[in-house]
C-alpha cells in the first residue's frame, strides 16, 4: 500500500480554541452561534465533537480557521495552532495553512468540489499551490497515489474524470485525497457520513482510521453520531447551544457520563443487545441561537433541572480525571454511579 510522510513529533497541544464567541448579524437581531467554546487536540489524537444540529460544533471548527464569512464573526477567544496565534495571521498566512498543515473533509463533497474541474486536476492543484516547484506532471503523479490510496479503482483512468461521474462515496474519498495531499499535521472531518449510505459510511470511516495511521495527523471529528466517536475517537468534546458541556476520554464519558445532556444523548442510543423500547430520547429541541434561556440553556429538557438552573449558569468545572462538566450537579451522576458499583 501506498504510504504517506510520517511527520516529527510536536510538544504541546497541537491546536488551542479557547473562549470562542461568533455571532451573526440578522435584520433585527445578532446572535450567538458560539459562546465561549473551547478545546484543545493533542498531536495525533483524535478529538470527538458531538452535539444536536445548531449545537455550534461546526461553526466553532469553521471560525477557528478564518472560515466563517459575513455576517458572521468571531468576536472574542483565541485559536493557536502549533504555537502560533491563528487570529494575528494575515488571509493570505491562513489560506497557507488550510490545505497544507491544515486539512479539512467537508459535510458534502459536492459542493466542496469544483464541478467543471476533473477530480485530477482539483487535487493535482492543491499538491502545486502548497509545494513549490512542483511541475504537473509530479502533481498529477501524486494525484493518482492518493486516489489509489483512498480506494478509487483505476485511479489514472478516473483522473480525467469529474466530480458528477463520481457517486457519493466516491466523490468523499476524492474528498480526503485532496484533504491529505500535503500530509496534514491537522485533519478536520466535518460531518464526514451525513450523506453517505450505512455501507459507504463504513469503508469512509475505516478510510479516516487508515489516514490517521499513515500520517500520524490528529484529526478533529465534527459528528453527531456518539456511535462513530466510540470507533474513532480517544477524547470527546459535548457541545450545546454553543457551549461546551462536558469533555473527557471516550471511556470514561461513555461509561459514566457527567452531563444530563450527555447521559441524554447515550440513553438514546440504540443497543446491541436492546431493543426499540429501551430507548429514551432527550423531551424537547435544542434552542435557536437566538433563544438560548437564562441560566443552563439545557435546563429546560433536563429531568435534573431545579430553580439554580434557570437562573445561574453552570461553568465549566473539573469532574473527575482529566475530565470537565457544565453541570451544578454533575457530583450527583458521579453519586449515582458510585452506589450503582456498591
Amino acid at each position: 500500500m501506498t504510504s504517506l510522510t510520517k511527520k516529527d513529533p510536536v510538544t504541546g497541544p497541537l491546536l488551542e480554541i479557547a473562549d470562542l464567541v461568533v455571532e451573526f448579524a440578522g435584520e433585527e437581531e445578532t446572535v450567538r452561534a458560539v459562546d465561549g467554546a473551547g478545546y484543545t487536540v493533542a498531536p495525533g489524537e483524535t478529538l470527538g465533537v458531538v452535539g444536536e444540529s445548531g449545537s455550534g460544533k461546526s461553526v466553532t471548527a469553521m471560525s477557528a480557521l478564518g472560515l466563517i464569512k459575513p455576517p458572521g464573526r468571531v468576536v472574542s477567544g483565541r485559536v493557536v495552532f502549533d504555537g502560533a496565534d491563528l487570529g494575528a495571521m494575515t488571509p493570505r498566512e491562513l489560506r497557507g495553512l488550510r490545505g497544507g498543515r491544515i486539512a479539512m473533509i467537508f459535510q458534502d463533497p459536492m459542493t466542496a468540489l469544483n464541478p467543471v474541474m476533473s477530480v485530477g486536476a482539483q487535487i493535482g492543484e492543491a499538491v502545486r499551490l502548497h509545494r513549490a516547484g512542483t511541475s504537473r506532471t509530479k502533481a498529477r503523479a501524486r494525484a493518482a497515489e492518493l486516489l489509489t490510496l483512498v480506494g478509487v479503482p483505476e485511479a489514472e483512468r478516473r483522473l480525467k474524470e469529474y466530480p458528477h461521474q463520481f457517486s457519493g462515496g466516491m466523490r468523499q474519498r476524492a474528498m480526503i485525497a485532496m484533504a491529505i495531499a500535503n500530509d496534514p499535521d491537522l485533519l478536520i472531518a466535518d460531518e464526514p457520513t451525513t450523506a453517505l449510505d450505512v455501507t459507504v459510511q463504513a469503508q469512509v470511516l475505516d478510510l479516516i482510521r487508515l489516514t490517521r495511521r499513515e500520517t500520524g495527523a490528529a484529526t478533529v471529528l465534527i459528528t453527531h453520531d456518539l456511535g462513530v466517536v466510540a470507533e474513532l475517537a480517544d477524547r470527546v468534546v459535548v457541545m450545546y447551544a454553543g457551549r461546551v458541556v462536558e469533555h473527557g476520554d471516550v471511556g470514561a464519558i461513555f461509561d459514566s457520563p457527567r452531563h444530563p445532556y450527555t447521559r441524554g444523548l447515550l440513553e438514546s442510543l440504540p443497543a446491541l443487545d436492546g431493543d426499540a423500547g429501551d430507548l429514551t430520547p432527550i423531551p424537547g429541541s435544542p434552542p435557536t441561537p437566538g433563544e438560548v434561556p437564562p441560566g443552563c440553556a439545557f435546563a429546560p429538557r433536563c429531568p435534573m433541572a431545579r430553580d439554580r438552573c434557570r437562573v445561574e449558569r453552570p461553568e465549566l468545572t473539573r469532574s473527575g480525571a482529566g475530565r470537565a462538566s457544565a453541570c451544578h450537579f454533575h457530583h450527583e451522576l458521579a453519586g449515582e454511579e458510585t452506589d450503582a458499583q456498591v
